[in-house]
């Protein structure tokens, strides 16, 4: 075969595996590695760059690379099988002696599945490979050939995408949103836990990262001190006894009410109180009213999430909402630090004092606050624990007993041991749980 022949075979393949890389790591680069590239100056990364941002201009710019594919492809077959084959049989037909039919038909499929092989390995496989492995580089050295592309088949571009979108129509379909790289948070959880186990993040990164992903699954009431746990001032109290109260608790904000809790009127800052106390001179026994002092309080559903909390609190400038139930009702407070600490792992506050934290005893038993979160209660035991309405591990306990618990009362739940260890009034506050035995094997 002449060397003009070998030429063109490997400019052919060589045009495929140019297409090959084009596409792949234009659908595998990141768009802000490449916004910080152009940002930064790099003038290949600014030609890419207005690609990647609009999802129709990508979908042109992966259309043309699957027709330099194609036509690289076809031409490449047909000129092996009009120029290569008949070579290749008379060769075939004077070393065994075959009549000239038979060579050509031996040469056509030989140079056939040769040229497929030759394609596949070094047109697809290998191109496919290093465009994975290294998106950015090889999307940045191949965009001048695809801006060439982009204009030579601009009229076969327009044509097939608009076929395409037409059948999608005809199939009530809809039309593509392109190529863009859209995840799901299951999606970038499995990110940053192949991130994690490739050593790019540490365990506590991860674990920060998960929580931040999940804050939108979680509700206000989730992260609440519950009604019958929070310290309240009356508004009719003088400011010299609201100090005194204030200085009592180990609290800093304090909600205010007037007759009853569901009516909280506003937040009393300790530091408020104390300036007007030493303004108006700390011997008098009365000073100005307690109402005075107070600041608007942030009134939010139980129901919303801890992302759409979080984001109210800042826009509000405050540190602490007021949950409320349907009827109005006001049915607990969270504060900033507790949605942080959904976040950052727990920070010890004002508002969590010396609440009990969950521990593993030396007999393999787990003590659980009863206030604790019941999916975090699940991952910390290592179990599945699931509820129908219960939300933190004293709710699963009442659900599944149906009535109020006394202390050393004990409950089987799919061959885990639930005993209520200590009773508040008529509160949980912590919960020794028993896990099943692992079965034999396991």
């Amino acid at each position: 075969m002449p060397v003009f022949a070998w030429g063109v075979i490997l400019l052919l393949i060589a045009v495929n595996a140019l297409y090959v890389v084009a596409e792949f790591s234009a659908v595998s680069v990141r768009r802000s590695q490449v916004h910080q590239l152009a940002q930064a100056g790099h003038p290949l990364a600014r030609r890419l760059l207005p690609y990647l941002r609009d999802a129709q201009t990508l979908d042109r710019y992966i259309a043309a690379c699957q027709i330099g594919i194609t036509w690289s492809s076809l031409v490449l077959g047909a000129f092996g099988q009009s120029v290569v084959a008949p070579s290749v049989g008379v060769l075939l037909s004077e070393a065994a002696g075959w009549s000239e039919s038979a060579g050509r038909g031996v040469a056509a499929v030989g140079v056939l599945v040769s040229l497929t092989t030759l394609q596949v390995v070094f047109g697809e496989l290998v191109p496919k490979s290093l465009a994975l492995q290294f998106p950015t580089p090889t999307a940045l050295y191949t965009v001048l050939p695809m801006r060439w592309s982009l204009a030579l088949y601009a009229a076969f571009i327009a044509l097939l995408n608009g076929s395409g979108m037409a059948i999608l129509r005809m199939l009530r379909m809809g039309s593509a949103e392109g190529h863009r790289h859209v995840h799901s948070p299951e999606e970038i959880e499995l990110l940053i836990a192949e991130s994690r186990d490739g050593g790019l993040l540490e365990p506590d990164e991860q674990k920060r990262l998960h929580h931040a992903l999940h804050l939108g699954k979680i509700t206000a009431r989730q992260l609440m001190v519950p009604r019958r746990d929070v310290f309240a001032i009356d508004a009719e109290r003088p400011v010299e006894q609201a100090l005194r109260t204030a200085v009592e608790s180990p609290f800093t904000r304090l909600p205010v009410y007037r007759e009853s809790l569901d009516n909280i009127i506003g937040i009393l800052h300790t530091k408020d109180v104390a300036a007007r106390v030493a303004e108006s001179g700390c011997g008098r026994e009365a000073g100005p009213p307690l109402a005075s002092l107070i600041r608007p309080a942030t009134l939010v559903p139980g129901t919303v999430s801890a992302f759409q909390l979080l984001r109210t609190l800042r826009e509000r400038h405050s540190r602490m909402a007021i949950l409320l139930d349907e009827f109005g009702g006001m049915e607990g407070i969270v504060t900033l630090e507790d949605v942080l600490s959904e976040l950052l792992g727990e920070i010890r506050d004002e508002i969590q004092g010396d609440e009990p934290a969950p521990e593993r005893l030396p007999d393999g038993r787990l003590r659980l606050p009863g206030r604790m979160r019941l999916d975090e209660a699940a991952e910390f035991a290592d179990v599945p624990l699931a509820a129908e309405e219960a939300e933190t591990v004293a709710g699963f306990v009442l659900e599944k007993l149906g009535q109020i618990p006394e202390p050393g009362q004990r409950l089987q739940v799919e061959g885990h041991w639930f005993e209520v260890e200590r009773m508040e009034d008529q509160a949980i506050v912590t919960v020794v749980m028993t896990p099943a035995p692992a079965a034999d094997g396991k």
